[in-house]
């Protein structure tokens, strides 16, 4: 399973992070990967979302995601192209002065089929600039 964890500090509060974080109908507008997004079962806190991402190809995949509002987004893995699982979240910290530190961790087993250099470019190089669009929206909006 290949993993990883990434902080990165936001200039907005904690709850407009969230915000943005759980507003997933949205990720089209500000993450160029995110092609499609179907939120369905939302069930209290937790809600079924199916991603359709160009990662070096288009794939469809399924996660349930779980809301802890302010603080937390943890997801775990339905069904997908190319994975076998696919579980993490988001750990917000509230650091006073608007300002939250947004942590973001992955582990994703993907098939044996998928070369381990598309998931090492994953993670050192799509990764951060997911994390630095999650900060412009967030920020563009407080």
């Amino acid at each position: 399973m290949a993993g990883a964890t990434r902080s990165i500090t936001i200039n907005a509060p904690r709850e407009t992070v969230f915000k943005v974080v759980s507003d997933y109908e949205r990720y089209p507008e500000f993450l160029p990967e995110v092609k499609a997004i179907r939120t369905f079962n939302r069930q209290g806190n937790q809600v079924d979302v199916q991603y359709t991402a160009e990662i070096v190809k288009t794939i469809k995949y399924t996660l349930r995601l779980s809301e802890d509002k302010p603080a937390k987004l943890s997801w775990a893995f339905i069904e997908g192209e190319f994975m076998k699982d696919n579980k993490g979240g988001w750990q917000l910290e509230d650091l006073g002065n608007g300002q939250t530190k947004a942590t973001y961790s992955i582990e994703v087993t993907l098939g044996a089929l998928v070369p381990k250099t598309i998931v090492n470019a994953l993670v050192d190089t799509q990764l951060p600039k997911m994390l630095e669009s999650f900060k412009r929206r967030a920020e563009s909006l407080k």
